[in-house]
């Protein structure tokens, strides 16, 4: 399993691809009408955990079945995916904590991230985000670009506008 270079490029695309998920689930679903449960984690915290972790509950199990499976079935290029898809999940799920959670809403001690600049440029976007609920950027690792893309449609939307008068 761990030889096989497929094993390897699933775990990276399905870390990867975790981003444009979490994108999508935070613009479509966690923002229109998952909100009643999001908004916690756009208010002042209450405690350590907030209404809105169940998501991550919800993905943790999905990939620890997978990588359970991926283990216990017979071995084949299906399971050793399912584990690897897994392990991606996974990966993803601990950068997102530690960035999200621990770095921008300092719930781990983790401040010396602010040491590198893509860091605090994620954080800024972040804010962007929880200071005007509702708009992008959706996205956390890639918000930066994200935000960049927006704002950029947004002033050539201004301009079309501007020449059609």
């Amino acid at each position: 399993m761990w030889s096989e270079y497929y094993f390897w490029g699933i775990w990276l695309s399905m870390a990867i691809f975790m981003e444009f998920w979490a994108m999508f689930l935070r613009g479509v679903l966690w923002h229109g009408p998952w909100w009643i449960t999001h908004k916690s984690h756009h208010r002042p915290r209450q405690g350590y955990l907030e209404f809105n972790d169940i998501f991550s509950v919800f993905h943790a199990l999905l990939a620890m079945f997978l990588i359970i499976y991926g283990f216990e079935a017979r071995a084949s290029t299906f399971s050793y995916s399912c584990a690897a898809a897994g392990f991606g999940m996974t990966s993803f799920g601990i950068a997102y904590f530690v960035v999200h959670d621990g770095f921008i809403h300092e719930r781990l001690p983790v401040r010396f991230l602010s040491k590198f600049a893509y860091m605090r440029r994620l954080k800024n976007a972040h804010k962007v985000h929880h200071f005007r609920d509702h708009e992008h950027p959706f996205g956390l690792f890639l918000g930066e670009y994200e935000l960049r893309w927006y704002r950029s449609r947004s002033k050539l939307k201004k301009l079309a506008a501007k020449s059609e008068l």
